[in-house]
């Protein structure tokens, strides 16, 4: 901890570095905002920044939420802090949170922007790497719904086919069925949990998926003619 007693100075720093401020009657009294004196170059920014984060920020597990905040007890000086933060091209907002101000972000990319604005480098690669990991399971996650559910739409319809080809086959017989339309019902009875490509190599001549799935149709049409019939 480092100590500054008033015999050392104590007010001329407050003074100069804006958090106290000097009435005309010679009171003093807290500066709630930030003082442009202080941040006029680039690296004073950012080490204003960096200060105010060590002083009341903090962040979230990135594995569960991206949030990083600065929290404070003064409007004026959060709607200060945001502006500064957000001269950076990010986009901090304020919110009051009981009786103190917090001025926050929520996107990974602009907390990682922050992070790098900071110098907290340690940080922002750790940050970067649970980003990449979670973006990559999101991804993956997302392709197997879309297998799963593209799986569950060819399982549903063999079972609609082959449920149709059993009633013509019940009610009429297959060889009522033309030709082409009879030995694509075959194949579909012997061979339910085959694809459509599959379905139209084992033809011959083979035809391609496009044409299986017309020949099926066709018979699904049949049945459906027959059940209402």
């Amino acid at each position: 901890m480092l100590l500054i007693t008033p015999e050392m100075g104590a007010k001329d720093i407050l003074l100069k570095t804006g958090i106290l401020k000097q009435h005309s009657d010679g009171t003093l009294g807290i500066y709630h905002k930030i003082h442009p004196e202080i941040i006029k170059k680039s690296c004073c920014r950012r080490a204003y920044v960096r200060g105010a984060f060590l002083g009341g920020g903090s962040i979230s597990n990135p594995e569960k939420t991206y949030h990083l905040e600065f929290v404070t007890n003064s409007l004026e000086y959060a709607e200060d802090l945001m502006k500064l933060i957000n001269s950076y091209n990010l986009t901090s907002k304020v919110i009051q949170r009981k009786s103190n101000f917090v001025v926050y972000l929520k996107e990974g990319e602009q907390i990682i922007d922050l992070l790098n604005i900071i110098g907290a480098h340690n940080a922002l690669l750790e940050l970067e790497n649970v980003r990449i990991y979670k973006e990559m399971r999101n991804n993956v996650n997302r392709l197997v719904n879309c297998e799963t559910a593209n799986l569950n739409k060819t399982v549903d319809a063999a079972v609609r086919q082959i449920e149709s080809i059993n009633f013509i086959k019940e009610k009429v017989g297959l060889k009522k069925l033309p030709a082409n339309l009879r030995e694509i019902a075959e194949l579909r009875l012997n061979f339910p949990d085959v694809s459509l490509k599959e379905l139209g190599q084992m033809l011959n001549p083979p035809i391609g998926k496009s044409g299986v799935n017309h020949r099926l149709r066709k018979i699904e049409k049949i049945a459906e003619e027959l059940r209402d019939s």
